[in-house]
């Protein structure tokens, strides 16, 4: 068994953003796991934004931005103030949307679903540079 991490940075912006980044995990993949069989774990070391596993293209990833902004407004209810205004309902988002996803792996390719999507969810328009830890065990 070996286990393999790679980091990649990315821009999301100064908008709430549902990035994909299945792209990113396959080519991970296919170097770190050419034909095999194991795990792979998404993580974005910050605490606001999470990984969400939806389908992308067809407006899922914008009604995931829309719901949170109705779960979470940006208004002054937030006691965590630093920041925009509104800024403390991102410091929440990582309790609805994990930092983190581990999904399986067969023969070296992700195993999800048809319309499934990896994808960095991102409502903090302060911090627009991301990280993402992909690490595969297998």
């Amino acid at each position: 068994m070996a286990f393999t991490t790679l980091t990649f940075e990315l821009t999301t912006g100064s908008r709430e953003a549902a990035v994909d980044i299945t792209d990113r995990c396959d080519d991970f993949l296919r170097e770190a796991a050419p034909g095999r069989d194991g795990l792979l774990n998404v993580f974005v070391p910050h605490a606001t934004a999470g990984v969400a596993v939806i389908e992308t293209g067809a407006g899922s990833d914008q009604d995931l931005l829309a719901l949170l902004r109705d779960l979470l407004p940006a208004d002054d209810r937030w006691r965590h103030r630093h920041g925009s205004p509104g800024h403390g309902r991102d410091h929440v988002l990582p309790g609805l949307v994990a930092p983190h996803a581990t999904l399986p792996v067969v023969g070296g390719r992700m195993a999800l679903g048809t319309w499934q999507s990896v994808v960095l969810v991102d409502t903090n328009g302060d911090n627009p540079r991301r990280t993402v830890r992909l690490s595969f065990l297998g």
